[in-house]
C-alpha cells in the first residue's frame, strides 16, 4: 500500500487540497486488483490541526521522510520563500527515493527547494512566465496538462490537478483502475493535450460537437479507419476535422486515433487474456509486432510486461 503524504504548507489553496483528498484519501480498495488503496496522512507545520481534513491524521512536515509519494498542493504566495524545515524536508524525502508532485503553483514549492533545477515542469499558465524568470534552470513548459519526469511531477493550473492525480494512479494501479475512478468521479480517465482542451469549440450543426463521431470511432477500432472517415461521419472537411479535433480533444485527427487504440489495448491486456496478436487485431493496430513498437514508444515497457504488471483478477 503506497503511503502518501499530502503537505499542506502555510499557504496552501483548498482547490487542490481536495482533489489530492478526493483521490487519493477516499477508500477505493474495492477498484483496486490488490484490494490496496494508498494509505495518506496530511504533513502539517508543528502538527497543526487546523488542516480543513480532520479524518485523516497528521503528521509535521520533518516526517515525511518515509514517505512512497508526496504530494504538494498550489500556493497562494508563489515566488514567496518557503518554510527552511519544508525544504530540507523535501530534499531529503526525494533523496531517499520519494516520487514528488506538485499541483498548480505548488510548483513553485518545489522550484524554491532546488527540485526542479535542470528538469521540465509546469505550472499555471498565468505564472509560467514568473516560473521561469525567478527559476531560470526550471524548464517551463506552459502548454501540457502535467510533466512526468518520473520522481518529480508538475501539472498545469486548477482542474489539471485532476488529471495528473489520476495519472499517478495509472501509473501505480493500471489504466483499468483510473478508468473506473474517472467514470466514478465523472471526468475523463486520461485527457491527451495541453491547454486547448480547455477552449470551447465552436458549435456544429445540431451542437453535438464530435462526441458522436468519438463514440463511433471508439466503436470501430478494429477497422482500418481514416481521417476521411472520421471527416465524412462528422459532416466535414478534413481540414475542419483537424481544427475541430485539436480544439475538443488536443489532438490532430490520427493522433487521436493512436492514442485510443493504444488505451483500448492497455484495458484489453489488463482485463483479458486474449493473445498479443489478438489485441493487436482488435484495436487496429495489424500486428503483434507493431503493438509493441508503439507500447514501447508510448509506455517505455512491452504489452507483456504491462500485463504482467496489471492484470486485473
Amino acid at each position: 500500500m503506497p503511503r502518501l503524504v499530502l503537505v499542506l504548507h502555510e499557504h496552501a489553496m483548498l482547490y487542490e487540497v481536495a482533489i489530492a483528498a478526493e483521490v487519493f484519501g477516499v477508500d477505493r480498495s474495492d477498484l483496486s486488483p490488490t484490494g490496496d488503496w494508498y494509505e495518506v496522512v496530511v504533513a502539517c507545520p508543528e502538527r497543526s490541526p487546523r488542516h480543513w481534513l480532520p479524518q485523516l491524521p497528521a503528521i509535521d512536515v520533518s516526517e515525511i521522510g518515509d514517505a512512497d509519494l508526496i504530494v504538494v498542493p498550489s500556493t497562494d504566495s508563489p515566488g514567496d520563500e518557503i518554510d527552511p524545515a519544508l525544504a530540507t524536508a523535501l530534499r531529503e524525502a526525494h533523496a531517499s527515493g520519494a516520487r514528488i508532485a506538485a499541483l498548480c503553483t505548488g510548483s513553485f514549492v518545489l522550484a524554491e527547494a532546488g527540485l526542479l533545477d535542470d528538469r521540465v515542469a509546469t505550472t499555471h499558465w498565468m505564472h509560467a512566465d514568473d516560473l521561469a524568470r525567478r527559476y531560470p534552470r526550471v524548464k517551463v513548459r506552459a502548454d501540457v496538462l502535467y510533466v512526468d519526469e518520473g520522481d518529480i511531477l508538475t501539472s498545469a493550473g486548477k482542474t489539471a490537478a485532476l488529471d495528473l492525480c489520476l495519472h499517478l494512479v495509472r501509473r501505480d494501479l493500471g489504466a483499468a483502475v483510473a478508468n473506473d475512478l474517472g467514470r466514478r468521479l465523472v471526468v475523463p480517465p486520461h485527457r491527451h493535450g495541453g491547454r486547448a482542451q480547455f477552449v470551447s469549440p465552436p458549435p456544429s450543426p445540431g451542437g453535438s460537437g464530435l462526441a458522436r463521431t468519438a463514440e463511433w470511432a471508439r466503436a470501430r477500432l478494429d477497422q482500418p479507419l481514416t481521417v476521411v472517415d472520421l471527416a465524412r461521419h462528422a459532416g466535414l472537411s478534413s481540414r475542419q476535422l483537424a481544427r475541430r479535433m485539436h480544439a475538443e480533444f488536443g489532438a490532430a485527427p490520427l493522433t487521436w486515433l493512436h492514442q485510443q487504440r493504444l488505451a483500448r489495448a492497455q484495458e484489453l491486456l489488463e482485463r483479458t487474456g486474449s493473445s498479443i496478436d489478438q489485441i493487436a487485431a482488435s484495436c487496429g493496430m495489424g500486428s503483434a509486432a507493431t503493438l509493441r513498437r508503439r507500447f514501447r514508444d508510448a509506455l517505455g515497457v512491452t504489452p507483456s510486461e504491462y500485463r504482467a504488471t496489471f492484470r486485473l483478477g
